[in-house]
């Protein structure tokens, strides 16, 4: 059963944050988590991590599909084994965490993430830095839903499609890891799997939008205003974890 709390008008809004992502992502490359997850979870944090993670993958589909020309898996495989460690410890994570802790861990994960993403870091892609960023990325990731900032950082010399490619390729690894480490964390069941089905239309029109957007979209522009209202929500979470409401 879908808790009560969760609203029309919630999920109305929650397919928007899921569209504006998923748009993001298809443009860039990562993004559903970055923009959408801080706003869902300022909706409600039932929305997180569990039925975004699963929309995720879809979208991680998609978009392979979609840029399949352009991967190099000799690459990515790095980060992928990097992430096996990063969502293990994740699971373990979220299988002890109290509600408020959870609350106080989103926050700071969030801002760990922007302060990432703005830290001006450019490492090299070579084999241990892609380890290094997939162990982060896929404990972000799987807590949070915020997995794109470190493997993101260090793809930032590289050209459009294979930065799609190749982050799609391991997007779809690590949130399917993810999927099992939150269902063994008793944090992905039933009422998880319904808000997933509900919100998944606005991942899917975010994904078409992409399409016609991928040459057209300023990301440069848009990046201090999508980091700013993670910043926020980040803010807003560790607030609510101090305070306990």
């Amino acid at each position: 059963m879908i808790p009560d709390s969760i609203t029309l008008a919630d999920l109305i809004l929650a397919n928007l944050f899921l569209m504006a992502g998923a748009c993001l992502q298809g443009v860039a490359g990562y993004g559903i988590g970055t923009l959408s997850a801080p706003l869902l979870f300022l909706l409600s944090p039932l929305f997180v991590p569990g039925p975004l993670v699963v929309n995720a993958v879809v979208l991680a589909i998609l978009l392979l599909l979609r840029n399949r020309a352009s991967i190099r898996f000799r690459e990515v495989r790095y980060a992928i084994g990097g992430s096996i460690v990063g969502t293990t410890l994740a699971g373990l994570t979220l299988a002890v965490i109290t509600g408020t802790a959870f609350d106080l861990m989103f926050g700071v994960l969030i801002l760990l993430g922007v302060l990432v993403s703005v830290a001006g870091l450019r490492p090299a892609l070579n084999p241990r830095n892609s380890a290094v960023a997939g162990a982060a990325s896929g404990y972000m990731g799987t807590v949070v839903a915020v997995g794109g900032p470190p493997i993101a950082m260090i793809y930032q010399n590289e050209k459009g499609p294979l930065v799609r490619a190749n982050m799609s390729a391991f997007f779809l690894f690590t949130s399917c890891a993810s999927i099992v480490a939150l269902f063994f964390a008793g944090r992905l069941g039933l009422p998880e799997m319904k808000l997933f089905l509900l919100t998944l239309p606005g991942v899917v029109t975010g994904f078409l939008l992409s399409a016609t957007l991928v040459q057209r979209l300023p990301f440069s522009a848009m990046r201090p205003l999508i980091l700013g209202i993670a910043a926020v929500a980040g803010i807003g979470a560790m607030v609510r974890g101090l305070t306990g409401g």
